[in-house]
């Protein structure tokens, strides 16, 4: 099972120095039967891609709780075996919840298929993106406006062997 894992810069960072992803359980995001049921569709990129937008919400949400961090959303996506991942049935159809799953335990870094960055350009309206997550989340359709504006920036993708350089220039 492929699973898209938040982070920011700092975590990548952390990720690639001890070799793996999370101690355990992590949440982490995935084509799961309430994301399938949610997003109507049979098309798996499009599915996948569903998750990875998901899991940039979630890395917007690390942002935003860590000020030092650089504005820059980061999801890795990384092959699981199935049974390492499970959702929730309880919160399948939860809208806060959607793809969303607990990886059972650290994933070896080598294992991840690639990276996902935001690009230099994006840092502006995800600091803004991040700073109006609060305010987004008790019903303020303007800072929502402001959060969904982060979503126009599409995550670069990068291979893995490129996160040495990430991690060191930040970019």
């Amino acid at each position: 099972m492929r699973v898209y894992v938040p982070l920011t810069l700092p975590g990548l960072a952390e990720a690639y120095k001890t070799g793996e992803l999370g101690a355990g359980p992590f949440v982490a995001y995935a084509v799961t039967p309430g994301l399938r049921e949610w997003y109507l569709s049979d098309d798996i990129e499009e599915l996948e891609y569903a998750a990875l937008s998901r899991a940039a919400l979630a890395s917007l949400r690390l942002l935003a709780a860590d000020p030092e961090a650089p504005r820059r959303r980061v999801v890795v996506a990384v092959d699981v075996a199935d049974r390492a991942a499970s959702a929730d049935p309880d919160r399948g159809l939860d809208p806060a919840a959607l793809g969303e799953v607990r990886v059972a335990g650290a994933v070896p870094l080598a294992k991840a298929a690639s990276v996902h960055v935001d690009a230099a350009d994006a840092e502006a309206d995800v600091t803004a993106a991040a700073d109006a997550l609060p305010a987004a989340d008790g019903g303020d359709d303007d800072a929502q406006f402001v959060v969904d504006g982060a979503e126009d920036h599409e995550l670069l993708w990068f291979a893995t062997q490129e996160i040495p350089n990430l991690v060191s220039r930040g970019d």
